[in-house]
């Protein structure tokens, strides 16, 4: 008989240790799955590091990205889409600093699992962004 788990807060779910843990990694890709897309169409316009974002996005989704890469991503990816965070979006100019940071510490140690498929797909998504809102 399998013993009951106990569910995990949001705390422990961006817990940078606990990544890999697979209720984690269960947490963070609903909460992905749930709120990326309405974030990005929300923000790329105000965001510089929107292809980056979304690079970073197609990779975790590709099924060539190994699992523990996934997991890390998924991790950067929740902290986005968290409307709380260690500086609220809402401040303009500065809100989106500590989400850009995270996106430029993950590329630059497993930059190597985001190939040039993933920045293909990302410049082709921001472009139908652009013409969806322009």
């Amino acid at each position: 008989m399998a013993a009951k788990t106990k569910p995990i807060s949001p705390e422990e779910a961006l817990d940078p240790s606990r990544a890999l843990v697979p209720s984690v990694q269960q947490v963070n890709e609903m909460r992905v799955r749930r709120g990326f897309w309405p974030k990005v169409r929300r923000t790329a316009a105000r965001i510089p590091f929107a292809d980056q974002l979304l690079s970073v996005w197609f990779a975790a989704r590709d099924p060539a990205t190994p699992t523990t890469a996934k997991g890390i991503m998924l991790g950067a990816l929740a902290y986005f889409v968290l409307p709380t965070d260690a500086i609220p979006d809402i401040f303009a100019g500065i809100g989106f600093t500590d989400d850009a940071a995270v996106i430029a510490a993950l590329l630059a140690t497993l930059g190597a699992h985001v190939k040039r498929r993933h920045r293909d797909d990302a410049r082709a998504a921001l472009e139908r962004l652009k013409g969806d809102t322009g």
